[in-house]
């Protein structure tokens, strides 16, 4: 396969992941009404723009901009990473409890004992991470 198609394919399954994600998050929260709680909306935050910046990169074809998704994708899995910390870890769970009107280490999902919303986020920023390397390191090559 050449460098170009494999740019091109990683690009747009990066932008796929993002917009799963997102659309996984507005389904939690828009219908089955799950209040986000403060860490999930940083979470969105740095998830959200994805969408726009990997669609621009793959109807252009600019994978400079990978970079630039690349380091929201980074934020974005540390802050999934963290969560999903509070969430399992016992002697950090306390830290959720001061985080806002809805405490972080509250369980929505509790899917075979360990997939939480902060699970799939962490996983949704961990591929679209990858997929960006991938992009990356091939443009280099170009």
């Amino acid at each position: 396969m050449k460098r170009q198609q494999v740019m091109e394919q990683s690009m747009f399954a990066a932008w796929g992941v993002s917009l799963i994600a997102t659309a996984g998050s507005l389904f939690f929260s828009e219908v089955l009404k799950y209040i986000p709680c403060d860490l999930c909306w940083y979470q969105r935050i740095l998830m959200y723009p994805l969408i726009i910046l990997l669609g621009v990169a793959c109807a252009k074809k600019d994978y400079k901009m990978s970079s630039y998704a690349l380091i929201l994708s980074l934020i974005g899995g540390c802050i999934s990473l963290y969560h999903y910390l509070i969430q399992k870890v016992p002697a950090l769970h306390e830290l959720g409890n001061a985080c806002g009107i809805v405490p972080c280490n509250t369980d929505y999902i509790n899917w075979f004992g360990f997939i939480t919303i902060p699970f799939l986020a962490l996983v949704a920023f961990t591929l679209i991470s990858i997929l960006l390397f991938i992009v990356m390191k091939n443009a280099k090559e170009i």
